[in-house]
């Protein structure tokens, strides 16, 4: 691994998150042993242009990083088991077990030891591990000060009876004097998977488009559970749910303008002016939707990064919903704030027109054809359509120009391609 206390190294990382900022310097600043060999590391980074600073969580074996079978992430879930708290020289990790851990691993603490440990090995800005392919320990690598969205909402759809998310089975939480509380690490069950449903989808899309068209609807019937949970306790602090009020809806209009503005900003060249031209007509769809709202709009706590990629295709032929962190590039607090439950419909949406683009790439697939009838099976089994659903949608596809300008510059052509068809539809 080298030194993993450089910044070309931490540069190399796929879960780190700034790779755009220049780093100043990075130093260990904390240290709690787990066990004689097990520690979790805690290094600051600092950068050269300033701004706030970086905490990063890295798991340490000997000082070098844990393997597969060394029993570093079985020691993790030990501590979880045991509801321990590990105090360092600056601040404590703190761990808790969740009653449904005793139905996932029996006589835990025990059991963790005999464990096979698997890390996952996906492209994510986190590190996932299998344990005995019964539990999954999710590490967050990025220690954000402040309640987890990804942490808060598996638990309370856990806590909610919402089958069709991994139950939580505990947490570990660093605590220190200068910082609110960041989530370290989440241990939920494991569920058997033959990929996500963007696989599932494009795999289908290659052989048989009607069946990709069924997946569509049961992703919508998914999507209405997953939202009616959100909304049962709406006396829930946490969870609210109830009518958008006219500040709500006209930050709605406010965030997609400001989207809009951020996506021409990152952009240059032929596809600035590409933008540029058909910003007018995006403003005023904006205009339009978000200020007629009828006044009946639902704002609960949402999934806010909600596509095929979060979704698990299940072994026995359903889905699974994972990751509700939110969209990466918004603040903790912004993806911690409840919302419109459309802004996961148009999510969806987009990412079906990805799904439908890359499957033409490859296959010839009739993209357009295939995408307007999965939409309308995925929009049906939800049962909601019209202007404010698409406002969400084109809102969306400026977030993705300027993520994709930023992040993956070969497929802009494919968001730029979406906010100049659905700022003018046909």
């Amino acid at each position: 691994m080298g030194d993993p206390l450089t910044a070309d190294w931490l540069r190399a990382q796929r879960w780190f998150r700034s790779k755009q900022r220049p780093i100043d310097s990075l130093a260990e600043v904390d240290r709690a042993l787990l066990s004689d060999h097990v520690a979790l590391a805690v290094i600051e980074v600092t950068y050269t242009n300033g701004g706030a600073r970086d905490r990063y969580l890295l798991p340490m074996l000997d000082d070098a990083e844990p393997a597969d079978g060394d029993g570093a992430w079985r020691t993790m879930v030990g501590a979880i088991a045991d509801d321990a708290s590990v105090g360092g020289a600056h601040g404590t990790f703190v761990a808790s077990r969740t009653d449904a851990l005793d139905t996932l691993l029996p006589s835990a603490r025990e059991a963790a030891a005999a464990l096979d440990e698997r890390r996952l090995r996906v492209e994510q800005s986190n590190t996932s591990i299998v344990l005995g392919e019964r539990l999954i320990l999710k590490l967050y690598r990025l220690l954000e000060p402040g309640m987890s969205p990804d942490l808060e909402v598996s638990a309370f759809l856990t806590d909610a009876g919402f089958a069709d998310t991994p139950s939580v089975a505990g947490s570990i939480v660093y605590d220190a004097p200068d910082a609110e509380p960041a989530a370290a690490a989440m241990l939920q069950a494991f569920v058997p998977s033959t990929g996500d449903a963007w696989g599932a989808i494009l795999e289908a899309l290659a052989t048989d488009a009607a069946r990709a068209t069924e997946m569509a609807a049961a992703i919508g019937r998914l999507t209405v559970r997953m939202h009616e949970a959100l909304a049962s306790r709406p006396d829930d602090p946490a969870f609210p749910a109830g009518v958008a009020s006219v500040g709500e809806t006209a930050g709605w209009r406010a965030s997609a303008e400001s989207q809009l503005a951020q996506a021409v900003s990152a952009l240059s060249g032929e596809a600035h002016d590409r933008l540029v031209e058909v910003a007018p007509d995006v403003t005023a769809r904006f205009a339009d939707a978000f200020g007629r709202a009828t006044g009946d709009e639902i704002v609960t706590r949402i999934h806010g990064d909600y596509h095929l990629g979060q979704l698990l295709a299940r072994a026995d032929g359903g889905f699974s919903v994972i990751d509700f962190e939110g969209e990466p590039a918004r603040p903790l607090a912004e993806r911690r704030t409840p919302s419109s439950p459309l802004r996961d419909v148009a999510g969806m949406l987009r990412s079906l027109d990805y799904a439908a683009r890359t499957a033409a790439r490859r296959s010839g697939l009739d993209a357009d054809a295939w995408l307007a009838e999965a939409r309308a099976a995925f929009l049906a089994q939800y049962g909601v359509s019209g202007a404010l659903v698409d406002a969400f949608e084109l809102e969306k596809a400026c977030y993705e120009v300027r993520y994709e300008a930023s992040n993956r510059p070969d497929w802009l052509w494919l968001p730029l391609a979406a906010v100049e068809r659905l700022a003018r539809p046909s």
